[in-house]
C-alpha cells in the first residue's frame, strides 16, 4: 500500500455513486484516481476527462483491468447491483483494499463466499454504509454509548424516501425491477438496517416484514394519462417535468438523466425518466415495515415508504432512563432525561449527500488506507444488515 505520496485508487463502475460521489470525494481529499472501468464509452470518456485518467488506464471490462495485477492501493466497486460480487472477489484475490457499494450481493449464500474471500486475502472490504459517518447518527450513537438513556430497549426508525425520490429510483430508475436488481429493502434500506444493528450493538436473531407495491400499478393510472410526462395534461405529483426541471442541472438527480451527454429535455422525451409511473414496469415494494429482534433483547421497527413529503430519516430510541428523538434532515437530536426531567437538544450539520455521510465515509476509508485508523466497519458486522434484508424479504413474500 502506498504510504508516500497520494493513495492510488481505481474506480470500477463510473455511474453516479462511483464517479460523481466516491471519485469526486476521494480526489478532493487527496487520493489519486488512477484507473477507470466503465461499460458505456461516452460515460467513460466523460469521467476520464474529469479525473485526468489517460486512455491506457481506461477499461470497458473489469477483467481486463485485473489482468494488470495490483496496480493501485485500492478499488472502489460501484457497478450495478448484480455485478458487485464478482469484481470484489477478483480484487481480493489480488490483495486490494475494497470500498464496495451496497448491496454487496443478491443472495444470502454469497455473503459467506465474500467473507471467506476476505479471510483468504491481504485486503479488506469496507461496505458503503454511509449513515454511520453522518454527524447526525454519530451524535445519536454517542448518546447511546454515554448511558444517558440507561438500558436501550427499543428503536423506531423511519426512512422517508419522498414521493419524487421513489419515482426517480424505483419506478423509473435502475432499481425498479427485482431481479435483476436488489429488492427495495436491500437496495434502499440496508443503510437503515445497518444503523439498527450498530445502535443495538448485537447481531439480529429474528426478522419479520410486511409490505408490497401499493400504488405504482396500471390500475391506478389516471384517466387520459399519457405514456410520457411531456405529452400528458393530467395533474400528477409524479410529473417528471416538475421533478427534474425544478432542480439544479449540475446536481443529483438531474445528473443521472444527463450522464453520457443527453440534455435534460432529451432524457424526458426519450429515456425512462420521462415515463409515466403507472406503466407497470416496476416490481419492487413502495411501502414496507420490518421488525427485528437482536441478541441483546433490543427490538427495532423500520418503516420505509415512498409516500412521504420529506426525504429524511426520523427515529425514536426508548431507554430505561430516557428517550431520544431525532430528525436527520434538520440535524436535530432531542434527549429526554426521566430522572431529572431535563430536555436537551443537540443540532448537528446535516448538509451534504446522505447528511454528510458520503464525505465522512471516504474520509474514514482514506484514513484506514493511510494506516491512520482501523477499518471503518468490519465486513462481518456490515453483512448483518444484508442478512436482515434477506430475512425481511423472505418474510414479506412468503416461502
Amino acid at each position: 500500500m502506498s504510504r508516500a505520496g497520494k493513495t492510488k485508487v481505481a474506480i470500477i463502475g463510473c455511474g453516479n455513486r462511483g464517479a460523481d460521489v466516491y471519485a469526486r470525494h476521494l480526489a478532493a481529499q487527496g487520493a489519486e484516481i488512477t484507473h477507470l472501468v466503465e461499460t458505456r464509452p461516452s460515460r467513460l470518456l466523460e469521467v476520464a476527462a474529469r479525473c485526468g485518467v489517460d486512455q491506457q488506464r481506461q477499461f470497458s471490462d473489469w477483467n481486463a483491468f485485473f489482468e494488470l495485477g495490483k496496480v493501485a492501493d485500492a478499488v472502489v466497486i460501484a457497478t450495478p447491483d448484480h455485478q458487485h460480487l464478482e469484481p470484489c472477489l477478483a480484487a481480493l484475490a489480488l490483495g486490494y483494499q475494497v470500498l464496495l457499494e451496497k448491496p454487496v450481493c443478491l443472495s444470502e449464500a454469497e455473503l459467506e463466499t465474500l467473507l471467506a474471500a476476505e479471510a483468504a486475502s491481504s485486503g479488506q472490504v469496507t461496505v458503503c454504509h454511509v449513515l454511520r459517518t453522518t454527524p447526525f447518527f454519530q451524535a445519536v450513537a454517542e448518546v447511546v454509548r454515554s448511558g444517558r438513556l440507561g438500558q436501550l430497549v427499543g428503536i423506531t426508525l423511519s426512512e422517508n424516501v419522498a414521493w419524487w425520490h421513489y419515482a426517480h429510483s424505483f419506478v423509473r430508475g435502475n432499481w425498479r425491477r427485482s431481479p435483476p436488481t436488489a429488492p427495495f429493502v436491500l437496495a434502499k434500506s440496508v443503510h437503515d438496517l445497518d444503523v439498527l444493528r450498530w445502535l443495538a450493538a448485537s447481531a439480529p436473531v429474528r426478522v419479520e416484514s410486511q409490505g408490497g407495491l401499493h400504488h405504482f400499478r396500471p390500475e391506478n393510472r389516471p384517466v387520459d394519462a399519457a405514456d410520457r410526462c411531456v405529452d400528458c395534461a393530467v395533474a400528477c405529483p409524479f410529473d417528471a417535468r416538475q421533478i427534474y426541471r425544478s432542480r439544479p442541472v449540475d446536481q443529483w438527480p438531474v445528473t443521472v438523466l444527463t450522464a453520457g451527454g443527453l440534455s435534460l429535455e432529451e432524457a424526458l422525451e426519450s429515456g425512462p425518466y420521462g415515463e409515466c409511473v403507472y406503466l407497470g414496469l416496476n416490481t419492487v415494494a413502495d411501502h414496507q415495515t420490518v421488525s427485528v429482534t437482536f441478541e441483546s433483547g433490543v427490538t427495532a421497527q423500520l418503516t420505509s415508504s415512498a409516500f412521504t413529503h420529506n426525504n429524511t430519516r426520523t427515529l425514536k430510541l426508548l431507554g430505561s432512563h430516557g428517550e431520544l428523538r431525532g430528525q436527520m434532515e434538520r440535524g436535530e437530536v432531542e434527549v429526554y432525561d426521566f430522572v431529572s426531567g431535563a430536555v436537551s437538544l443537540v443540532r448537528v450539520d446535516a448538509s451534504g449527500n446522505h447528511g454528510g455521510g458520503d464525505t465522512g465515509l471516504v474520509s474514514a476509508w482514506l484514513a484506514f488506507l493511510r494506516g491512520e485508523a482501523g477499518v471503518p466497519t468490519p465486513l462481518a458486522e456490515s453483512l448483518d444488515s444484508h442478512r436482515m434484508a434477506f430475512w425481511a424479504e423472505r418474510s414479506r413474500t412468503g416461502p
